[in-house]
């Protein structure tokens, strides 16, 4: 279930940031209501996920992803481009996160 909800915390962060690009510098109502309430559903669910989950793997792994869905969205949504270096970019972060999952658990006991 705490991966559960990190999967919710990333999806709702992802969208808070996509709607921050949508938002036009916050002058847009509809994607401003949905940055802040994004970020604090998102920052809801992970709080609850690090009740059973260990912080430093947890949020790498929410940084991570969030990172990674949010450049995939702007490609997506945006037309945003993608460069080899950022995608090698992308590449050393779940590698990252990878290393930490390793060294560090997520479970904590």
């Amino acid at each position: 279930m705490p991966y559960v909800l990190l999967a919710l915390a990333i999806a709702f962060e992802v969208t808070a940031t996509l709607a921050m690009r949508a938002s036009e510098g916050m002058t847009r109502l509809g994607p401003s209501v949905l940055v802040v309430a994004g970020y604090l559903i998102s920052f809801a669910f992970m709080a609850k996920a690090l009740t059973s989950l260990n912080v430093g793997p947890v949020y790498a792994i929410w940084s991570a992803l969030g990172t990674i869905g949010a450049f995939a969205g702007g490609v997506v949504l945006f037309g945003e481009q993608v460069r080899p270096l950022t995608i090698a970019g992308a590449v050393i972060i779940v590698l990252g996160v990878v290393v930490m999952n390793l060294g560090g658990g997520v479970s904590r006991g």
